[in-house]
């Protein structure tokens, strides 16, 4: 019986001129006796690709078949891949310039996979050895509290706010407090919306949104802005291996989206309990401290000269102490000096930014 496998190569082809394609490929390289499945993207995939992935399945059935012969009954001849080995296999392109692995097994594993499907990458595979935590030596902790909440923040002041319904989710895109450097409104709000566009095909991927999902953009009056805006968000979601389905703008500035979801979703919590005594939950003080970064970088811009931060003592601490502190990293970025007070009478997440006469800077 001949023996039969996947090429792993996914998104849905649909042009019968790229399926006729494929056929006339398949068939110029298809080992004799062999079957061969071509899945998912092989669209526009190269014939060399393809059969530099079909040779590794050859070589993976002659080692298989040798194995069997001396194997002794029962063992296993070929395992599945490992879950490191098959996330590189879906996601790994020349763009790689490193990955750091702290566990010295799936270090070895990781190099030898490498090693198969791209020679000339494999040194880029390196065991982590700081006695720091890997997510925190490389900020991952950071990263996930700032993209998992309902709030999340983008370049130039810009965020998104994400809420989950059981019908379906809702996005709202808002400006923030950006300083409006564009020529009008309308140029303004497609900027914005262009931004937000960019990260909510990246949220939707993250979080593995599926179903329906709503997306709040920021009204635009110009029909050509709105067409622009509907193409740029094709074109950033056009690698999401999900089927999606994207609808055009509607007059109200509403997007909608339908979208398969490939995996259960990601929930993961970024509110933790608020330490002032209350019952309730708190933003991450983590992702507080991005925001905070954020309107001082704005303050200083603006020209102010002598700003003074006015925090909890916890959180004034955090800023403060260690060598190098966060305040110093400031003063290297900004070359100001950021004066930080602590305020017993503040609440954990309370804070105010205050100019040389001590009236507070509002942004």
């Amino acid at each position: 019986m001949p023996f039969s496998d996947r090429i792993s190569i996914s998104q849905k082809i649909e042009s019968k001129e790229e399926k006729a394609r494929l056929k006339r490929l398949v068939q110029s390289i298809r080992p004799k006796g062999f079957g061969v499945i071509v899945r998912t993207v092989a669209q526009g995939v190269k014939v060399a690709e393809l059969d530099k992935d079909l040779q590794n399945l050859v070589d993976k059935w002659a080692t298989m078949s040798k194995k069997i012969q001396g194997a002794h009954h029962p063992s296993k001849v070929l395992g599945e891949m490992n879950r490191a080995s098959s996330i590189l296999r879906d996601i790994f392109n020349d763009s790689f310039t490193g990955i750091t692995v702290d566990d010295e097994t799936l270090y070895y594993q990781i190099k030898e996979y490498v090693s198969e499907i791209a020679p000339k990458k494999e040194s880029i595979v390196k065991l982590y050895k700081n006695s720091t935590p890997i997510f925190e030596k490389f900020g991952i902790e950071r990263q996930i509290k700032t993209s998992f909440g309902k709030t999340v923040s983008m370049s130039k002041g810009a965020y998104l706010v994400i809420e989950h319904t059981e019908a379906l989710h809702v996005v709202d895109v808002n400006s923030g407090n950006r300083s409006n450097k564009a020529k009008s409104q309308e140029d303004t709000a497609l900027e914005v919306n262009m931004i937000a566009a960019s990260e909510m095909a990246r949220q939707l991927s993250l979080r593995d949104m599926g179903g329906i999902i709503v997306v709040d953009f920021i009204d635009m009056n110009n029909a050509d802005n709105r067409r622009k805006l509907f193409n740029h968000l094709k074109d950033e979601m056009k690698d999401d291996r999900a089927k999606h389905k994207i609808l055009p703008p509607s007059k109200f500035g509403l997007i909608q989206i339908t979208r398969q979801r490939v995996r259960p979703e990601m929930n993961i919590k970024t509110r933790e309990v608020d330490p002032n005594g209350s019952n309730g939950e708190i933003e991450a003080p983590i992702v507080m401290v991005q925001k905070l970064e954020g309107k001082l970088d704005k303050i200083l811009k603006n020209g102010n000269t002598k700003v003074t931060l006015h925090a909890h003592p916890f959180v004034a601490a955090f800023l403060t102490k260690g060598f190098p502190s966060i305040r110093s990293k400031w003063f290297l970025e900004h070359k100001k000096w950021v004066k930080v007070m602590p305020r017993d009478a503040y609440t954990y997440l309370e804070y105010r930014f205050t100019d040389k006469s001590g009236k507070e800077i509002k942004i």
